[in-house]
């Protein structure tokens, strides 16, 4: 069976505090959640009728096993998400201060088991045969996921949609110089690229929307889509097309998780074969709904809600 949608990256678990406005030496109590960006733009275009599938590894342990249960209860596949023995499954927490402030702590240390990915284990048919397929720049950022990561890419040789959430994270990283060579050779390999104004200035040095678009049409892709916060989205397709959309009214709880439901919502604008603007005011519409809401996996929309907001022109 070819997926509609393979993903490939980070997996953990989000400790979100249930109260907002508190840092965590205050907090009480917190929901647990399944996390990841690779994993959660799954589970998004799984809750539009996507079959998708994730690619990354957890730790031995207990948490691994609230992953794989959640997963399957979101309609994504686990097959190829396996476990690391001797590490342990990343958590993450995070601060909500709404509107614009989201602290993110990463437990990820000595290693995540999502970087021990090895290209020696991959199934590279299914990743070809996937209508699209999905891998981030925090993939690249140690061995062996690092080779594991351009190995997918390079087999799949550009069949279908391939898209490159460059997912900037400095704290994985030593500094944007040494990452910058990685997201090249990605950028090779992909049709679609996909960043905020911070990830495509690490990918082509560039920060300004409109030139980092070009400069990442020039690096290889296809269709560039520059996030600008709240100025919108702006997409450029190498055949000239521009779609340049504002972001949508809404009152936000929570930004954390917005990037991975406009990121599925993405994929099935383009499975859909859409026009370009279509699909930038419905992923613009998935992401704004998510930051309306606490928690990221268990808030993707479904197409009827998507629907809904760009209708109405705001989240309600």
């Amino acid at each position: 069976m070819a997926y509609d949608l393979i993903t490939m990256g980070r997996i953990g678990v989000d400790l979100y505090p249930l109260q907002t406005g508190v840092p965590l030496p205050q907090v009480t109590s917190f929901g647990k959640f399944l996390g990841g960006s690779a994993t959660n733009v799954a589970v998004a275009a799984a809750r539009l009728g996507r079959d998708t599938a994730v690619i990354t590894r957890t730790g031995e342990d207990p948490f691994g096993e609230y992953l794989h249960q959640a997963l399957r209860d979101f309609g994504v596949d686990d097959r190829w998400v396996t476990p690391v023995p001797g590490l342990a499954t990343p958590i993450t927490f995070c601060e909500v201060f709404p509107p614009d402030d989201f602290p993110l702590y990463f437990y990820r240390r000595p290693k995540a088991p999502d970087l021990e990915i090895d290209a020696h284990e991959l199934d590279l048919e299914a990743i070809r045969e996937a209508r699209v397929f999905w891998v981030t720049g925090t993939g690249l950022s140690e061995e062996p996921s690092r080779t594991a990561t351009l190995a997918a890419l390079a087999h799949r040789a550009k069949a279908g949609t391939t898209v490159f959430d460059l997912d900037w994270r400095p704290m994985f990283w030593t500094d944007p110089a040494a990452a910058r060579p990685f997201y090249e050779e990605a950028l090779r390999h992909t049709t679609v690229a996909v960043g905020n104004l911070d990830e495509v200035e690490v990918a082509t040095g560039v920060r300004e929307p409109h030139a980092a678009a070009e400069a990442l049409l020039a690096a290889g892709v296809e269709l560039a889509v520059v996030k600008q916060g709240p100025k919108g989205v702006l997409a450029v397709h190498r055949d000239g097309t521009t779609a340049e959309v504002p972001p949508l009214p809404v009152n936000v709880l929570n930004g954390l998780g917005a990037g991975d439901a406009f990121g599925g919502s993405l994929c099935h604008g383009l499975l859909e074969g859409w026009d370009l603007e279509r699909i930038m005011r419905h992923a613009n519409a998935a992401g704004a709904i998510v930051a309306s809401r606490l928690e990221c996996s268990s808030a993707m929309p479904t197409a009827q809600e998507i629907e809904a907001a760009v209708t109405a022109g705001e989240v309600r």
